[in-house]
């Protein structure tokens, strides 16, 4: 196993530490696990915008083991090169996160850009 595809793994995994913010910091209590999309719903502050972050970190991560898998597969590129941006994706991610759950918009904004490129990278330093 490459250093890249532990990344994927991880990844997989970052948008349940977003939950785990969302549901501590929106008081979460054990009734609420019956119907937990409504307690989502409820929720403001930095309890929504790490339910948010979950959100985006779902909807990101098929791209990212996508890509990463790609790069693996068609082999050209070297090894060091695809783990290099495979860390670089995840600490995008948790500055990602970071920036989310701080109500940093516009930084936000700019590392999501940064992470897309990242993802990009893979398909370029493949051909």
């Amino acid at each position: 196993m490459t250093v890249a595809l532990w990344c994927i793994l991880i990844a997989i995994f970052l948008p349940y530490l977003c939950t785990g913010v969302a549901k501590t910091s929106g008081g979460f209590r054990l009734k609420d696990n019956h119907d937990p999309r409504s307690f989502q719903d409820s929720v403001q502050g930095v309890a929504k915008r790490a339910y948010a972050a979950q959100i985006n970190s779902f909807e990101v991560t098929p791209a990212f083991a996508a890509a990463a898998i790609v790069a693996h597969l068609v082999g050209t590129a070297q090894l060091v090169t695809v783990n290099v941006l495979a860390v670089l994706f995840i600490t995008s991610r948790l500055l990602y996160i970071i920036c989310y759950l701080a109500d940093w918009a516009i930084l936000r904004s700019l590392v999501w850009f940064v992470g897309m490129g990242l993802i990009a990278s893979f398909f370029f330093v493949s051909i």
